[in-house]
């Protein structure tokens, strides 16, 4: 089953958001199997980060994720981390398409609500950066037999 790392990002805390983002990824029936509330690091914000250390964006990025508290996930479905990426919606949220969760409460590019893992790479090294092996769980909802065939 594949599994992917999503955070709401310190505005999507602020803007009393985490329900509502946590609830449509729930409706579109993925699993949750780790989640925690923390005060990113900059160490960690870094290495988050690292393919873009040297843009001029960096710094900016650092910056706003180590502001305020992040909600760090991992879901689990198939298909999650495409799947995910069409919920949350275009990175920039000017362009992301209603019904999205960019689309419907994102601002600008430098305030939109939540990164997602863009590829299964991406996926594994953030789950691993954020979460210990301890942390992350494994079992199957009772509704799994009406999400995914057998």
């Amino acid at each position: 089953m594949e599994r992917t790392f999503i955070a709401i990002k310190p505005d999507g805390v602020h803007r009393g958001l985490v329900g509502t983002i946590i609830g449509r990824l729930e409706a579109k029936g993925f699993n949750l199997v780790a989640m925690k509330m923390l005060q990113v690091s900059p160490e960690l914000a870094a290495a988050h980060y690292a393919e873009h250390q040297g843009k001029p964006f960096f710094n900016g990025l650092i910056q706003f994720i180590t502001s305020a508290p992040v909600v760090a996930m991992v879901w689990e479905g198939p298909g999650v981390i495409a799947s995910a990426r069409k919920v949350i919606g275009a990175t920039d949220p000017l362009k992301a398409e209603p019904g999205t969760i960019r689309g419907d409460f994102g601002v600008n590019l430098g305030r939109n609500l939540i990164h997602g893992s863009d590829g299964p790479e991406s996926a594994q090294r953030e789950i691993d950066l954020w979460f210990k092996p301890e942390e992350r769980f494994s079992w199957d909802p009772a509704l799994k037999p009406w999400l995914i065939e057998s």
